[in-house]
């Protein structure tokens, strides 16, 4: 089976046992960046709960949170871990969209160019800038993660020290863009690593079990 055949065949399995999964879990594209960046380095629980403190505080956008004091925007987000530094990349963020006209004319850039402005913003590394290209602005990037990496190293169809460019680019190579499989197959690969590809595989209980090199 070509690698292009297997990469559906795992989708469709995956598909097929957990349906749909309609991430990312938001009310506009704005509070899917900010989620992307509260949840760096902790669960979706925690940064959620910083989600609902900014909501409650009527901090949900650029301009809310830049006129507010970076040791206050630090008390509100101190569920998500970090707080300070996140404080700081949420200000980043925020002063990035302001400057570049806002959501709207930001989705308008094509993705290569757009990638790359994303990258240039102080906290954003390629995962992030991934999740916000994917889910906020709906472009066709096969988001990397740990959980990928475990799932497909335990498949057999990567090596675990594979950069994170060389195995985006892999999977966006042979997976023609289409930005609802992107999503839902994200989406799938961390339902998926949650509860059954953990560290400890539940391998008895594996919709891919047939597929599987082992743990």
């Amino acid at each position: 089976m070509s690698k292009e055949n297997r990469l559906v065949h795992i989708y469709e399995l995956l598909d097929t046992h957990y349906g749909p999964q309609n991430w990312w879990p938001a009310d506009t594209p704005f509070e899917v960046m900010v989620g992307a960046v509260l949840v760096q380095n902790t669960t979706w629980r925690n940064a959620s709960a910083a989600i609902t403190c900014l909501k409650k505080a009527r901090l949900m956008s650029p301009s809310a949170i830049r006129n507010t004091p970076i040791n206050d925007l630090a008390d509100f987000i101190v569920s998500s871990g970090y707080f300070n530094i996140k404080a700081q990349r949420l200000m980043a963020l925020c002063e990035w969209l302001e400057e570049s006209g806002g959501i709207d004319q930001i989705q308008r850039q094509s993705l290569k160019p757009l990638r790359r402005n994303l990258l240039s913003v102080h906290g954003i590394g390629p995962e992030t800038a991934d999740d916000i290209l994917l889910y906020a602005l709906g472009k066709p990037v096969f988001v990397i993660d740990a959980y990928t990496r475990r799932l497909f190293s335990r498949l057999g169809l990567l090596r675990a020290n594979e950069t994170y460019e060389n195995l985006r680019l892999s999977f966006e190579s042979v997976l023609r863009p289409n930005v609802g499989m992107f999503n839902q197959y994200h989406a799938l690969i961390v339902v998926h690593g949650k509860n059954i590809c953990k560290r400890q595989a539940e391998c008895a209980e594996c919709c891919l079990a047939e597929l599987c090199d082992g743990v």
